[in-house]
């Protein structure tokens, strides 16, 4: 038997043992982001204050169309299958505008991240934009940061209870007004305003109401910050848009490390020291509950409202701006090699600056030169390609159809003089607002040919007046008769041709006239 002593100790921890192992899902700890001031949180509020205004207050816009189409200037009319927008019209059959549409945002959301980032998400996505609407309640009625920390952590009285209560009250209104703008998109909104508050609605809209205002109270008051971190996909999907050229926020480490909050006592010592005094302005601020200094994160929404808080405490300690910056990679490690002298010593922030005390002019700063590069340009280039075609195809597009449909059985009938007729249902399509005129008529190689429509009253002849009513699908049963001995084949092609006088638009289907074997 083998001696124990002989058996070599391996010195390993198990990772996963019951003893240790962490929950998966840690426990969401509440983040109080201070109010930031600066250029960016400008544009964040203008940004907000024009999404939220297209949002509330589309469907009340009014665009007339005349007596026989909608008045709402942007309506999705599924009842009638119709998509209004300003004098755009778009039918079922032309959903590929709204398919271009979605590939246009869809290249359009890797162009901006491949050059700024994930500027969608910390400006424009709705997530972020509900959540800074909930944010402005909060901070009205409970304050900023401190005050906000001391009222969770104080113990229940009628004074808190009341404070939530209000509070949670407008997050509702917030919530409700949000469902309820979006089925205004649906249908005539004054009237379904007057429908619903007095419980006429269809149940379709009080459920989709229900379902948004939960669902906007719920992620924008409750989870906020869990959203962007657990359920959105983006974040995964944006690191593989990103390259080095793409601007990013960035703590530049280079210049602000070392970090401390004695930068006199050590100055005096004669230590290098950076220009970050370690005041967690940055971590304050973020609204999900970062430290930008860590580096780039998945939490990370480029909001920037990082850099508004550094720079103002830059401006107060009378140093440059742009501690923390949009910044490129490619920028970012240029400057990390001037402060270690290519790498070959810890950072030091006095080989960034000037005898004098200024950034040199080595520093390596944002150029707009840098974003035009190919894969921008090329994202751009498909974009705006995909764009003009979709305006040539909306310019150039006829709002007259015509679509024919042969009789099956039977597809030829032989009458008593010996002629052939074969039937045909038309469908005619009126694509505009108001009434027209148009004239169907025959053409092609189908000699001694006629045409009689059922039901007109009308002779049998070469071509028929049809009155199309405004934005309107007409159908009507039309047979085409050749002479005895007139067939050439057995199978004929012609054409069909709609043609409005007034319009000068037309269109045209080329159908087949059957005959048999014998007749030719």
């Amino acid at each position: 038997m083998q001696d124990q002593s002989e058996i070599i100790r391996l010195e390993a921890d198990a990772v996963n043992s019951a003893r240790t192992r962490q929950p998966l899902y840690a426990p969401r700890r509440k983040i109080f982001p201070k109010r930031a001031s600066g250029d960016f949180r400008r544009f964040k509020w203008i940004v907000m204050a024009i999404t939220l205004g297209i949002y509330y207050l589309t469907p009340w816009l009014r665009w007339d169309r005349g007596p026989f189409a909608p008045d709402q200037a942007v309506l999705i009319d599924l009842a009638n299958r119709r998509f209004y927008f300003f004098f755009i019209e778009i039918w079922p059959q032309e959903f590929f505008f709204v398919a271009g549409l979605l590939v246009m945002a869809g290249i359009g959301l890797f162009l901006v991240t491949s050059t700024v980032g994930r500027a969608w998400c910390g400006y424009t996505c709705p997530q972020t934009v509900w959540v800074d609407l909930f944010l402005v309640v909060e901070r009205a009625i409970e304050g900023d940061r401190n005050a906000r920390i001391k009222l969770d952590a104080a113990p229940w009285s009628f004074t808190k209870v009341a404070t939530r209560v209000i509070k949670h009250t407008i997050w509702l209104c917030i919530a409700v007004a949000t469902g309820g703008a979006w089925i205004f998109y649906f249908a005539d909104a004054p009237k379904l305003v007057a429908d619903f508050v007095t419980g006429e609605a269809a149940a379709s809209a009080y459920m989709t109401v229900a379902i948004l205002t939960a669902t906007t109270y719920m992620f924008g008051g409750l989870m906020r910050e869990q959203v962007c971190t657990y359920m959105c996909p983006w974040p995964r999907i944006q690191a593989a848009m990103l390259d080095e050229t793409s601007l990013t926020v960035t703590y530049n480490d280079w210049r602000g490390e070392p970090r401390s909050r004695h930068a006199k006592r050590m100055a005096l010592a004669g230590e290098s020291i950076g220009d970050c005094v370690d005041c967690n302005a940055c971590v304050a601020v973020c609204p999900m509950g970062i430290d930008i200094r860590d580096g780039q994160q998945l939490e990370c929404i480029t909001c920037a409202l990082c850099i508004d808080a550094c720079d103002g405490v830059m401006d107060k300690l009378g140093k440059e701006r742009g501690l923390i910056s949009y910044t490129t990679l490619n920028d970012y490690n240029a400057n990390m090699a001037l402060a270690t002298a290519g790498g070959t010593r810890p950072v030091n922030p006095a080989l960034v600056r000037d005898p004098d005390g200024r950034l040199s002019s080595k520093v390596a700063h944002i150029s707009l030169r840098k974003l035009f590069r190919p894969r921008t340009l090329i994202y751009l280039g498909v974009w705006s390609a995909i764009g003009l075609f979709m305006v040539y195809a909306l310019l150039t597009r006829n709002r007259l159809e015509l679509n024919v449909l042969h009789d099956r059985n039977p597809q030829f009938v032989v009458l008593s003089d010996g002629s052939i007729r074969n039937g045909y249902t038309l469908k005619l399509l009126n694509m505009v607002p108001r009434q027209r005129n148009v004239r169907l008529s025959l053409t092609g190689s189908l000699p001694a040919a006629s045409m009689s429509m059922l039901g007109s009253g009308n002779p049998e002849g070469g071509a028929f007046d049809i009155e199309l009513e405004p934005d309107r699908l007409k159908t009507i049963k039309v047979f085409v008769r050749q002479a005895a001995g007139q067939a050439a084949s057995p199978l004929q092609e012609f054409k069909f041709i709609i043609e409005d006088s007034a319009g000068g638009e037309r269109a045209d289907y080329t159908a087949t006239f059957n005959a048999p074997e014998t007749a030719q």
